[in-house]
């Protein structure tokens, strides 16, 4: 993979005339339609968060249930970056423009999402620090790395992907002795996470669940930052690079991972013989179940390289499907704002035709904080992917509304949704 990926490194230091389409459409749509497909399969995972179907499990319809939901925030963050890039193409101010719309994603976390996830006003024992939080800390940095050349972008985010694990076999330690640490609050922050328990803020709360720390995703960002000048070539370098990269990436994926050689804290045989007292999950699943917080090497590896791989084959749909795809993907953060109030409702709802009554556990601390769902609640998946494709259906119209909303107007307001 990495001959490919110095390309990424390297994007900004040949730019002649013949490396740049001139012709570049504003809006690139295979991007739009990669960040649509994700967005529509990330609703299956917050639906399962409200129907109390684990995480994954032994079984492949749970495991892939969860598996497939993987892909969506390395594609999120990742083509974060390729927007920065593309936006700071055409306008001047970028570094302000994303120190204000990365606090602005991080109050909205806390405020709006906290509330949507929850419908309960508890805040004083519960805040999540989740994918929207770390997108906005993410563009709060970056508003400093886009004053770098390009080649230093790239470099950085690649080496705080590929080198972050080095940090595995110290984990134990770090987490045995966080609690005495004065720097605790900021390790959870930037790479431990949710794992050494939440940060609180004084002896009675309010509590921080970090479930995504800024490393590596700041690397993601940064890697796909620089990936945007790789859409800039002509169509045939553009595809030729774009299949070099995903392909090389599922490669080494393959190798490490394989032979369990560096990239994941959890050697995938050790779960499929069913070590330290776990069930053993079956081969196939052990080799998937990488992990994702923090975000190991094998995980970006798995999603990302499959990921850019489709860009070139995507590029070219243009069908009734696609089209319908795109509408979400151009506009992600205004369906992801709508879609976990909505999934929650439709949750109460369900619960109310099949119990008779709306589970109290519906207002618990979701989707972190939230106890066992109660005896009799748990949803079969049948169910779990009736209610999302019908969230789906309902997100639609409201989505293609304001995407032609921004098409028709350029207020700076509407920037930020």
């Amino acid at each position: 993979m990495l001959p490919h990926l110095y390309t990424i490194m390297s994007a900004g230091l040949h730019p002649t005339p013949l490396a740049i389409d001139t012709t570049l459409k504003s809006r690139i749509r295979s991007v739009d339609l990669i960040r649509g497909a994700v967005m529509i399969v990330m609703a299956i995972d917050h639906v399962r968060v409200y129907s109390g179907v684990p995480a994954g499990g032994p079984t492949p319809a749970v495991f892939f249930t969860r598996w497939i939901t993987h892909f969506c925030a390395p594609a999120f963050v990742f083509l974060a970056g390729t927007s920065i890039f593309l936006y700071a193409r055409k306008h001047d101010g970028v570094s302000r423009y994303l120190l204000s719309r990365g606090i602005w994603l991080i109050f909205l976390e806390f405020t709006f999402l906290r509330v949507a996830w929850t419908f309960n006003f508890d805040f004083m024992h519960y805040e999540m620090a989740g994918v929207i939080w770390v997108i906005g800390c993410c563009m709060i940095l970056m508003a400093g790395l886009v004053k770098l050349p390009l080649p230093v972008v790239g470099t950085a985010g690649v080496v705080i992907i590929a080198a972050h694990n080095l940090m595995d076999p110290h984990m134990g330690k770090l987490l045995d002795g966080l609690d005495g640490n004065p720097l605790s609050a900021l390790w959870k922050i930037f790479y431990v996470g949710f794992f050494a328990g939440p940060i609180q803020f004084g002896p009675n709360g309010p509590n921080l669940i970090v479930l995504y720390s800024i490393i590596p995703w700041i690397g993601v960002m940064a890697a796909g930052y620089a990936f945007g000048k790789i859409l800039t070539f002509d169509p045939a370098r553009r595809n030729h690079l774009c299949l070099a990269i995903g392909l090389s990436a599922i490669a080494l994926f393959l190798v490490l991972r394989g032979f369990n050689l560096y990239g994941d804290p959890r050697p995938w045989h050790a779960a499929a013989q069913g070590r330290n007292g776990a069930p053993p999950m079956p081969a196939l699943l052990a080799f998937l179940n990488t992990t994702k917080y923090p975000a190991s090497l094998s995980f970006l590896l798995m999603t990302l390289g499959p990921i850019i791989a489709l860009i070139p084959t995507l590029e070219g749909l243009s069908g009734a499907v696609a089209r319908g795809i795109t509408v979400f993907g151009r506009v992600p953060f205004f369906y992801y704002m709508l879609h976990i109030p909505l999934i929650h409702a439709l949750a109460l709802v369900v619960s109310k035709v099949r119990l008779g009554f709306v589970s109290p556990w519906l207002f618990a601390n979701h989707p972190m904080g939230n106890p066992e769902p109660p005896e009799g609640y748990v949803w079969s998946l049948p169910l779990l992917y009736l209610i999302w494709a019908i969230g789906i259906v309902l997100l639609y119209p409201a989505c293609r509304w304001f995407a032609a909303l921004k098409a028709r107007k350029s207020d700076w307001r509407l920037q930020y949704f």
